[in-house]
């Protein structure tokens, strides 16, 4: 055992500087910051240490400023570690007690995805907490404490008895164990909430040096524009047609877009009692491939026997945009017949003979329906091509999208991290390859019942042996670079620590495959052509985003609950923008957050776009053919396919921070974010469901699906969190607009704040403007174009002349109504150059019609003469 917690505190003492004191303290079983008592009970076993005796700058490949900027803040945070007295391969441990403080965490409710959670005691706490933020307003403080990697080991916190924070470290596998933990978990401490995400994982960054930080990387290309994801609109029936149908879909009603992800179901993959050769036949749903292996690199036939030119010029193929959803309808109607013969098994059932032919009927009904479609081959005959050169395949394909939809700039596609959702097909390639089986961390047991992880349990996964990840991902990456696809969506992420046993762990296991896929990344997808999805925790995140710089920070959106919605389609929607906000909190201090696409038909689809304007990142759906909102869709997107996007990711403000918006019945989902020119409070009523601890998953609270009332304030925005924003909260006055209402407010710092009812699953945005005093009279301040959600986005440029006749100079993005306020008319007004009359209202309300002007790129020069 180590020594009693005191020695280790009187060592801190004699090393304190006179100028910078240790902000914490570990003595006879107190852990405390500023003398203010945070941990009680602290075990013996339990020791602290400071960040500058832990963490050696010289090592790490930080860049200067940045390990500047740690060491300047590292009498502020430390390690906490313990020792056991048998080494261990899972060891759970206290780190002592804390009671009536509350607290944030964020928390994995399934191997792939994590949530938000708070409470008031350690015994609150979920299974598989990767964070807890504990508000100490004794001090007007917040202090995190962040469980890391030590070793070969990665660790969670999860709840004990009697208020107690249990700390769980694993190295999946047992051959790695240990007894000795001295930086288990990093405490960092601030007096602002949004500082300290940014200092604590700062400073993990410069001691574990096995991540980088967003501001060290470049963003992906697709980051500020508008695209579609075949998911929903195909599920595994993609091909070729049916993509080329869906871009046109869009292009034709004037918002073509810029991306497009081709996801799974492009893949050559079959099951390992197939033909080695064939690709499994006629997949539909999602869950029918998730025990199938990838068996070539290349895209499956679907996709191989693409003849170059099948759908441009007069002779181009047709298309049916009914058959997908016929497909998928028969494909549900075969699952829930499935069910049903499941079901009377279970219940006793001797003769399910009727059910059995009503199954093979419903089979045989979808593959007659599968026969004779071709993708993009002449009379639908899939066999009379070689399928050799450029006039076939991906490339050619990728090569009459790029010629036909002029604004097409990145086609990327699907993958699983391991290959497929199977992995790889042992003896299908060149590589080194097993089937390996799975095995769960104890830490999960705590965690949402999924089918993804039975499949995948069921199957076991096709691994590569970590000492080929690199040829694994190049081989499968140099040919789609080749084949015109330009980046990837990495799925299914967190697979590996299941069959970590064999190679030296999860950590050790998990860095030769992102080390593997990094390189790649850099050689096929110039470094930033991707999304990693399904990879919400902790050690993904401290070993594989050296070079990945965006992700997703939600679950999928759910359109309808898969497993019966007691509030219709509802309920979930609110619980993915709870997703995407909190874990916003600390995965947008290392990646680019990525809120996922939605549906533009969907009936909470204008919910989700208001949240998508001001998010931060790309914007992008998964439409099904013909099923499109293009009113809806034109509020998000320009008709050049780029977006009036916000400058940084959207965050909670401080006042949600230790709420719980979905089913407290009287929370509002507030989030912040900038304009170049202004502050944006975007808030969403999210009552309606949540976690439920005791039954394992999320469900529905009806009682809280109701109108909520809350108050909206220019201090909500934490303008002092970007340097170009720190002035505009400065300022003395403010024009606020009112996106959902069409209103028009004046307001100072010093005004009372807004109060706003939201209705369920709706929204208000509220546009925060600072207003300049042009000249002894004129007071001025710009809106933007108003037909967008995101109104503030669309100014690029604003100069104001106060010499001289005052005047205001803008570059406008986007045709339509442009608002600003105005105390008085101005005197002239020219729009690219020719002088026009805005409409002036006595109520201060300036308005301007603006034209789209392709040449242009839609941008518009307005000067106001006061």
């Amino acid at each position: 055992m180590a020594p009693p917690n005191n020695p280790v505190n009187s060592i801190l003492n004699r090393l304190r500087s006179s100028s910078l004191d240790q902000c914490f303290d570990l003595c006879k079983g107190k852990f405390s910051v500023k003398g203010c008592p945070l941990l009680h009970d602290v075990p013996s076993n339990v020791s602290f240490r400071p960040f500058s005796l832990v963490c050696n700058e010289t090592e790490s490949d930080a860049p200067f400023p940045l390990v500047q900027r740690v060491k300047a803040l590292s009498h502020k945070g430390g390690f906490l570690g313990f020792n056991t007295d048998e080494p261990s391969d899972s060891v759970v441990n206290s780190l002592g007690r804390f009671a009536d403080r509350n607290f944030l965490s964020i928390f994995r409710f399934k191997t792939w995805w994590s949530t938000q959670w708070v409470g008031t005691s350690g015994s609150d706490l979920q299974m598989e907490t990767q964070w807890v933020v504990l508000d100490v307003p004794e001090i007007k403080s917040y202090v995190i404490i962040i469980p890391i990697i030590e070793g070969g080991f990665r660790s969670a916190l999860r709840p004990g008895n009697d208020g107690h924070v249990m700390i769980f470290a694993e190295s999946g596998s047992s051959h790695v164990k240990s007894c000795c933990f001295s930086s288990i978990a990093y405490v960092h401490v601030s007096e602002n909430p949004f500082n300290l995400m940014k200092e604590a994982f700062s400073a993990i960054r410069v001691h574990l040096n096995t991540f980088k930080l967003l501001e060290e990387k470049s963003l992906p290309s697709i980051v500020d524009k508008f695209g579609w994801c075949t998911w929903d609109a195909f599920y595994l029936t993609v091909e070729p047609a049916g993509v080329w149908q869906g871009v046109k879909e869009f292009a034709d009603a004037g918002v073509s877009p810029r991306f497009v992800i081709i996801d799974d179901g492009w893949q050559s993959i079959n099951n390992d009692g197939d033909d080695p050769n064939e690709d499994a036949k006629n997949l539909v749903l999602g869950g029918e491939q998730m025990t199938a292996r990838l068996h070539r690199f290349e895209e499956c036939d679907k996709f191989r026997k693409y003849k170059g030119g099948s759908f441009l010029g007069s002779n181009a193929l047709s298309f049916n945009p009914q058959k997908p959803k016929m497909l998928i309808t028969k494909a549900i109607e075969i699952e829930h017949a499935v069910k049903a013969r499941d079901k009377a098994l279970q219940s006793g059932a001797t003769d399910v003979s009727e059910f059995e032919t009503k199954i093979k009927k419903l089979k045989q009904e979808l593959d007659d329906m599968f026969e004779g479609e071709g993708s993009g081959l002449p009379n639908g005959n899939r066999e009379s091509f070689d399928c050799k050169g450029d006039g076939f395949g991906l490339k050619a394909f990728t090569r009459d999208l790029r010629t036909e939809f002029k604004g097409l700039d990145d086609i990327w596609v699907w993958h699983a991290l391991c290959g497929a959702w199977g992995g790889l097909r042992p003896g299908a390639t060149h590589l080194d390859c097993k089937v390996v089986p799975c095995n769960v961390s104890p830490g999960l047991d705590g965690t949402m019942p999924d089918l993804a992880v039975d499949k995948i349990v069921e199957g076991g996964i096709g691994l590569v042996h970590p000492s080929q990840a690199d040829d694994f991902f190049d081989s499968m990456h140099s040919h789609l670079s080749e084949s015109g696809v330009t980046g990837v969506k990495v799925d299914v992420i967190h697979t590996l620590e299941y069959v970590s046993e064999e190679y030296g762990g999860r950590v050790n296991l998990a860095e030769a495959y992102y080390n593997g896929l990094s390189s790649s990344l850099s050689k096929n997808f110039k470094g930033t052509g991707i999304i990693s999805s399904m990879q919400q925790c902790n050690d993904y995140f401290f070993l594989g985003t050296k070079q990945i710089s965006m992700g997703r920070v939600g679950d999928d959106f759910w359109f309808q609950d898969p497993n019966g919605d007691p509030n219709g389609v509802f309920w979930l929607q609110g619980v993915h923008m709870i997703h995407c906000a909190y874990n916003s909190l600390w995965m947008g201090q290392i990646i680019q957050p990525d809120w996922d696409m939605f549906q533009s038909d969907h009936v909470c689809a204008k919910y989700h776009a208001g949240s998508r304007a001001i998010c931060g990142g790309p914007v992008y759906l998964s439409d099904s053919l013909g099923c499109h909102n293009f009113d809806l869709i034109k509020k998000l997107v320009h008709p050049d396919g780029t977006i009036p996007k916000c400058q940084r990711f959207a965050l909670p403000t401080r006042d949600c921070l230790f709420v719980n918006p979905l089913f407290d019945n009287k929370s509002l989902l507030k989030l912040w974010n900038f304009n170049k020119y202004g502050g944006v409070i975007g808030a969403f009523n999210c009552q309606g469901a949540g976690w439920d601890g005791k039954v394992r998953r999320i469900i529905g609270y009806p009682q809280c699906y109701k109108p909520v009332t809350g108050s909206v304030h220019i201090t909500d925005i934490e303008w002092g969190q970007c340097m170009e924003a720190a002035a505009m909260g400065e300022a003395e006055e403010y024009v606020v607009y009112l996106d959902q209402a069409e209103s028009l407010l004046l307001l100072t710092p010093k005004s009372n704040p807004i109060q706003v009812t939201i209705q369920s699953s709706s929204f208000e945005i509220f546009s925060f403007v600072p207003v300049k005093n042009l000249g002894p009279i004129a007071k001025f301040a710009p809106i933007g174009v108003t037909d967008m959600f995101n109104s503030g986005g669309t100014i690029q440029e604003l100069d104001y002349n106060e010499t001289g006749a005052a005047a205001a100079r803008l570059k406008i993005k986007g045709g339509g109504n442009f608002r600003a306020y105005s105390n008085v008319a101005p005197k002239t007004c020219y729009l690219n150059g020719t002088e026009v009359a805005p409409e002036w209202s006595a109520d201060g309300k300036l308005k301007l019609d603006l034209p789209w002007t392709e040449e242009a790129n839609g941008i518009s020069d307005v000067v106001f003469v006061f």
